[in-house]
């Protein structure tokens, strides 16, 4: 039963939503047909499936509902979720054999590399790729080797998706990941020299490198993040994306299910700047998969007013399938996106965003050329510069 701390107006959820999370949540998928009859009773199949693709859960749910049978669960669905299943598989294999590729070719170079995402994370928080989808590669480098690492990525055939234009280096702390991908093997890879855009404080490669774990299952040079700066990573992620698929917050039951060292883990929080996320992901994933949340660590977190108040705005996101990965958003969500994006920066965060407004931008330079040797005047031009093309309709 869920703590009552961490309850949630479910009011609004259909009952195919509150079906997908009763199967996720449960310790006993065999039984739940029996004891919670009544969620089966008047399910809209057709909208279960779209709901477990959308949030991108079918994989860990095809085996559960399985497990239930054709009593309760229409051949068709099943079957629809199986082919999912199967097709996510063999793409969880592909991309497992390719990040021990790049791996192996980033070691060659002396490139120090922690894999983000992908199957590494599926094979640690599940014991089985199969049961988490990834559509890429995601890697961090040290800045320093960020070059290499795109040059290797070229050598094997990807293509650059995007390009940053630079003016004064600001793509640097702008950004967090350039985005490749390969045309014949439809792979796509992005490589990270930082686990979230700026401007925020986070820890260097250096440090998340001392705390890194080695993979058993993709070889020696496949290394990944440690549980407490995964969960830091996770969180954020999911803070920023309104935690419009239930995938993330399922990965945050997982990782709390192993346990993070609680002291280490607070201690990231409150210095990075990351306490009220985290307190926004505990509450989400205990009042809506209930995760375990421990009393004597963590549950502080939830304690506080403005975990709280986001946990009940990303509710929006969860009642509706939204997508904030493809704008345009519709008017209700972009109106509420608009809102809460910077509702989950802390004060700090915020400051730092207005400060970055005043930072030079690429477009800067494109209304007003200047010599390199000039680049500095972008400084003080910045706010007219920015006014003239709201004036004119160019912003």
């Amino acid at each position: 039963m869920t703590d009552r701390r961490y309850a949630l107006n479910k009011g609004n959820l259909s009952n195919e939503l509150l079906l997908l999370l009763e199967l996720l949540a449960t310790d006993a998928p065999a039984s739940i047909a029996e004891e919670k009859a009544a969620l089966f009773a008047e399910v809209d199949w057709e909208l279960f499936v779209r709901l477990a693709l959308h949030h991108r859960v079918y994989p860990f749910l095809f085996p559960r509902l399985s497990m239930i049978g054709e009593e309760r669960v229409p051949a068709t669905a099943i079957q629809r979720l199986k082919q999912e299943y199967r097709r996510n598989t063999l793409q969880m294999l592909q991309l497992g054999g390719e990040m021990g590729r790049l791996s192996d070719k980033l070691a060659q170079l002396n490139i120090r590399s922690l894999f983000l995402k992908g199957p590494v994370l599926a094979q640690d928080l599940y014991g089985d790729i199969s049961l988490r989808t990834s559509r890429d590669l995601d890697f961090l480098v040290p800045m320093h080797d960020l070059a290499a690492a795109e040059a290797l990525l070229r050598e094997l055939g990807y293509l650059q998706e995007e390009v940053f234009e630079p003016i004064l280096g600001d793509w640097k702390w702008r950004e967090h990941h350039l985005t490749f991908h390969h045309p014949s093997q439809h792979i796509k890879v992005e490589v990270h020299w930082r686990l979230s855009p700026g401007p925020s404080k986070e820890p260097a490669f250096d440090e998340l490198w001392r705390r890194a774990r080695t993979s058993k299952n993709f070889g020696p040079d496949v290394h990944y993040l440690g549980k407490e700066d995964l969960f830091m990573f996770l969180a954020a992620h999911g803070a920023r994306h309104g935690w419009s698929r239930l995938r993330w917050l399922h990965d945050i039951k997982q990782l709390l299910l192993q346990t993070p060292d609680p002291v280490l883990l607070l201690r990231l929080l409150h210095q990075y700047h990351y306490e009220h996320a985290a307190g926004q992901a505990l509450i989400l994933a205990s009042g809506l998969l209930n995760a375990p949340v421990d009393d004597s660590g963590l549950a502080g977190l939830t304690a506080k007013p403005k975990a709280r108040r986001l946990a009940d705005l990303a509710m929006f996101y969860v009642e509706r399938q939204v997508n904030l990965h493809n704008p345009p958003l519709g008017p209700e969500v972009e109106k509420h996106y608009k809102y809460y994006k910077p509702a989950i920066l802390s004060r700090r965060q915020q400051l730092l965003y207005m400060l970055g407004f005043l930072y030079p931008y690429a477009a800067d330079a494109k209304t007003l050329p200047l010599p390199k040797a000039l680049h500095a005047l972008y400084f003080p031009l910045r706010p007219f510069l920015w006014s003239w093309r709201k004036v004119t309709g160019k912003e």
